[in-house]
C-alpha cells in the first residue's frame, strides 16, 4: 500500500461568507498540494467538515477535487459513522477513481473491543477497496487497543491504521507486531517524525494544508532516515502546528490559508472563527515562517 505512505493531506473546505462552498479556493487548495509534494489527498475528513456538508455537497467536493487532481496524486475518501449498515450502503456510492476509503472509529456508541473488530470487518467485506482506519478516541469517546488494531490488520483490504491516541506506548506496540504491509500513519502533525522514526509511514495531516511543500520534505526525508535534515522542518513547523490546534480544528489553519491568500477562513456552525489574540498569533506566526521557509 506504498500508494497511502508520506505525506497525506485532510483537505480543509473552503466556504464563502454565504457559506457555500468555494469551489475555486478548493481547486487551488488541490493545486497548491500536488505542486507542493504531497503525496496523497484525503477528501472529507473531519479537517473538510464533514459532519456539516450534505451528501450532494461531499460528492460536488469530491469530484472537484478528482478533475483538479487530475490522476496525479491518490484519493483517499472519508466514509465514517456510528451505524455500520449505513456506511457500509455508502459505499456503494464510492465513485470510480477514488484509490482508498478512510473510515473513523464508530463515535459516541463507544462500542467495546469487539465491536469495533466487528464493525471493520463487516465494512471491510462491503468493498474492495483498500480501507484507512481512524483511531481518535478525544473525538469518538472510545480507545481501539494495540490487539484490536492487530486483529483487524490481518483483513487484507484494512491496510493502515491513522493513529491519533497520542499514546506512544500504544503505537509502538502496533509498530512492533503489525504484519509487514500494514502501515501505521501518524494522526498528529506534532509527533510525525518521532513517530517514523518508531517506524510509522507517513502521515495524514492539518498542517500540510498550509505549508505542503515544507511539510512533505519533512517526511520525506525522515522515511529516508536523515533525521539531521527533517528536523529543521520539523521545529519549524512546531509553533504554528501548536497555534493550529489552539482552539480546534480546522479553525487554526483556515487563518494561514487565509493569509496565504488561498481562501477565506470561513466555517459552518458549530465550528466558530479563532479568538482574535490566536488569529493574530498565526498570522504572525504565519508571516514569519514563510520568510524563514523562503530562504
Amino acid at each position: 500500500m506504498k500508494q497511502f505512505t508520506g505525506a497525506g493531506v485532510a483537505l480543509v473546505t473552503p466556504f464563502l461568507a454565504d457559506m457555500t462552498i468555494d469551489f475555486p479556493a478548493l481547486r487551488r487548495l488541490v493545486r497548491e498540494q500536488v505542486d507542493g509534494g504531497t503525496d496523497f489527498l484525503v477528501v472529507q475528513g473531519t479537517t473538510g467538515e464533514s459532519p456539516t456538508l450534505s451528501a450532494s455537497e461531499k460528492e460536488q467536493v469530491l469530484e472537484t477535487v478528482m478533475l483538479e487532481n487530475d490522476g496525479r496524486r491518490p484519493i483517499v475518501y472519508g466514509v465514517g459513522g456510528n451505524d455500520t449498515r449505513s456506511v457500509c450502503e455508502a459505499f456503494a456510492k464510492i465513485p470510480k477513481g477514488v484509490d482508498g476509503i478512510l473510515s473513523v472509529a464508530p463515535y459516541y456508541n463507544k462500542p467495546i473491543q469487539r465491536g469495533f473488530v466487528a464493525h471493520y470487518k463487516a465494512i471491510a467485506n462491503a468493498t474492495d477497496l483498500p480501507i484507512i482506519m481512524y483511531n481518535v478516541p478525544g473525538r469518538t469517546g472510545a480507545n481501539m487497543t494495540a490487539e484490536t488494531t492487530l486483529e483487524l490488520a490481518e483483513v487484507h483490504n484494512l491496510v493502515a491504521m491513522k493513529e491519533a491516541s497520542g499514546n506512544m506506548e500504544q503505537i509502538m506496540e502496533i509498530i512492533r507486531c503489525k504484519p509487514a504491509d500494514f502501515l501505521l500513519l501518524s494522526g498528529d502533525d506534532a509527533i510525525t517524525l518521532p513517530l517514523i522514526a518508531a517506524g510509522a509511514e507517513g502521515v495524514i495531516s492539518v498542517v500540510a494544508n498550509a505549508f505542503p511543500k515544507q511539510f512533505s520534505t519533512m517526511v520525506q526525508t525522515s522515511l529516508k532516515g536523515d533525521f539531521a535534515a527533517s528536523r529543521k522542518e520539523h521545529y519549524d513547523l512546531l509553533p504554528i502546528t501548536k497555534l493550529f490546534f489552539a482552539e480546534g480544528n480546522p479553525g487554526g489553519v483556515k487563518i494561514a490559508l487565509e493569509e496565504l491568500g488561498w481562501m477565506q477562513p470561513h466555517m459552518r456552525l458549530p465550528l466558530v472563527q479563532v479568538s482574535d489574540a490566536l488569529r493574530q498569533a498565526i498570522i504572525a506566526e504565519t508571516k514569519q515562517l514563510s520568510t524563514v521557509l523562503a530562504k
